[in-house]
């Protein structure tokens, strides 16, 4: 009690002495330190477990423990989800992106702290997934909970999430520019004068926080790259193709299994099935463990021993045995991802699109320099980076500047842009939507840069449904019909069975003509007066599908039905009285 008198006298305080805009400055400095020390414990956390995990396989030579360590981290993590959150956590944008579109940007407070450990236990033991998702997810929870103590506005809130994911970014990558593009890009916060300058802030001190306390050094460090040469934008265009088939290859594999896993029945089962093909590619592919940033760092370095170390072909070291064993990892990431996921563990899809992206990158290399070319492996490498992520993402510019930004290559600018360019052009061919965004652009709880769409989608059918309209049965007379228009304020009254089924409507101006003839009061039946509407909405249609239909017709009023029964009518003006409003809220500066 003494908590909430406190904040209310503060809140009372700050509404007179301190404006909105500042306020909101204020606040995005403190979710980026929030998110930024978030960032920290769960990177530290992940190292910590993960090099325990790495000293006991190297010191006693148990190699065989890689098929174990990552089922111990992922049942660990399914009893804390079980028994500590007991709520699903699911992925972590997607989550960020449904509640930006369909709960007013309210996001449960266990998420501020149940990723960190989840992801924790399943990256840090092993488990083939990384760190991004999560960290995005568990900042938008900060920004969320911190908006709604403040008693922010929806615009506010959404606001400070945007804040919160920049932050996420910012400090898990140690990349302040790029963690502002990912939002504008992913998270969809169109950028306005009144968000620039919190997005700054936020992505400023998230970064300077993870500086504090995990150095400046760069997170892929790269000692010198080749120089772009003209003669190699042939190559780069060839291998930006590449980049987005493998991106396609890598989504529509990913929601497959996902799918297909969504059908069993037994989780208990699943576990099993997915924590033992895990463990299997994880034994016979030891750089499919984790996060894989020691292996990208290693071939950024030019030292492929980890394609070989701790593997039963130690001494397949040779060009042939180097195509093998990287065609190998990168055709089977995936699987390992998505056992991961599918077996109950926590985390994101950022790293395993870097670790494919700079594998893909030497491989195309090691086959276009045996056919007697000259080109750098670090330079596809580094690319490579950018082309996955920009493919599976669909985030073309994050992916420029966040290769440049946490490897130094700023040097390799125009390349960049090739090949992101090109991989991006190419998902977009065959999957309009990224493997974030797929299932909730067919639901319609997708925001995108289109204002109109976002307002649509931020609407809530049930809020929109009027219930003040009188019904009558089949059978019931004029005289009956007559008694309700009396005490009606509506021209439209509803037809209905004993089920309550929407059987037809009728309209006062159809009727008008007869209600002064009283002979005809027990005559004429309900029946002989109604017709069924051509267009009628169903409650599992979205606001923007019945705005569709207000558009194409001469409709005022629809009848909404629920597996057909009579539920009530939206109207139009109703609608789109609603639209302006959010609008409005959503768009002032």
């Amino acid at each position: 009690m003494d908590f909430k008198r406190a904040l209310k006298r503060f809140l009372i305080w700050r509404m007179r002495h301190i404006s909105d805009k500042n306020f909101m400055l204020i606040l995005a400095v403190v979710v980026g330190v929030a998110v930024g020390i978030a960032a920290v414990v769960m990177k530290n956390t992940v190292h910590l477990v993960r090099d325990l995990a790495v000293f006991i396989i190297d010191k006693y030579s148990f190699s065989y423990l890689y098929i174990v360590f990552p089922a111990i981290g992922i049942l660990l993590t399914v009893l804390f989800v079980k028994f500590i959150v007991k709520k699903g956590l699911g992925h972590g944008i997607p989550m960020v992106l449904y509640n930006m579109s369909r709960n007013q940007g309210k996001i449960e407070r266990h998420n501020m702290w149940s990723r960190i450990v989840g992801s924790s236990l399943t990256v840090g033991f092993g488990g083939s997934v990384g760190l991004e998702g999560p960290i995005v997810a568990t900042g938008a929870a900060i920004g969320s909970n911190i908006g709604q103590l403040f008693h922010l506005s929806y615009r506010q809130v959404i606001l400070l999430i945007g804040c919160a994911c920049t932050g996420a970014i910012a400090a898990i990558f140690k990349a302040p520019i790029a963690a502002i593009i990912f939002t504008l890009e992913v998270i969809m916060l169109d950028l306005t004068m009144a968000s620039l300058l919190p997005l700054l802030l936020a992505s400023l001190s998230a970064a300077l926080t993870s500086y504090l306390f995990m150095g400046q050094n760069f997170l892929y460090f790269v000692e010198k790259t080749d120089l772009f040469r003209l003669s190699d934008v042939p190559f780069y265009i060839l291998f930006g193709v590449l980049c987005g088939l493998l991106s396609v290859y890598f989504s529509k594999l990913y929601l497959w299994i996902n799918k297909t896993f969504k059908k069993w029945k037994s989780q208990w089962g699943k576990f099993i099935f997915c924590v033992f093909a895990l463990g299997l590619m994880v034994f016979l592919f030891p750089s499919l463990y984790g996060e894989g940033y020691e292996s990208v760092n290693m071939a950024l370095k030019g030292d492929l021993s980890y394609l070989f170390d701790n593997t039963l072909y130690q001494n397949w070291n040779s060009w042939l045995g180097i195509v093998v064993v990287l065609f190998a990892i990168i055709l089977l990431k995936i699987f390992a991802t998505g056992a991961t996921f599918n077996a109950g563990g926590v985390g994101g899809i950022f790293a395993p699109a870097l670790f494919l992206g700079a594998n893909l990158g030497l491989l195309f290399t090691k086959v276009a320099n045996s056919l007697g070319f000259d080109i750098s492996g670090i330079n596809f490498a580094l690319v490579g980076m950018t082309g996955l992520i920009a493919g599976i993402i669909h985030a073309p510019l994050t992916a420029i500047f966040l290769i440049a930004e946490i490897t130094g290559g700023y040097n390799l600018f125009v390349p960049l842009m090739i090949v992101s360019a090109i991989a991006y052009f190419t998902v977009k061919v065959f999957m309009p939507n990224s493997v974030y965004t797929i299932l909730l652009a067919k639901k319609g709880d997708l925001l995108t840069h289109n204002a109109d769409n976002n307002m649509l989608s931020m609407l809530r059918m049930e809020n929109l449904i009027e219930k003040n309209f009188y019904t009558l049965k089949e059978d019931s007379t004029l005289r009956d019909l007559v008694e309700v228009i009396k005490h009606s304020t509506r021209n439209v009254f509803v037809v209905v069975d004993e089920d309550n089924h929407l059987k037809g409507l009728i309209f006062l101006d159809h009727v008008r003509h007869m209600i002064f003839s009283p002979e005809l009061y027990d005559s004429i039946f309900v029946k002989d007066l109604m017709y069924m509407p051509r267009n009628i909405v169903d409650t599992s249609m979205s606001v923007k599908q019945v705005a569709e239909i207000f558009e194409k017709s001469d409709d005022y009023n629809l009848p909404v039905v629920d597996n057909g029964k009579y539920i009530g009518f939206v109207s139009r003006a109703k609608v789109f009285s609603k639209y302006r409003q959010m609008l409005k809220q959503f768009s002032s500066e």
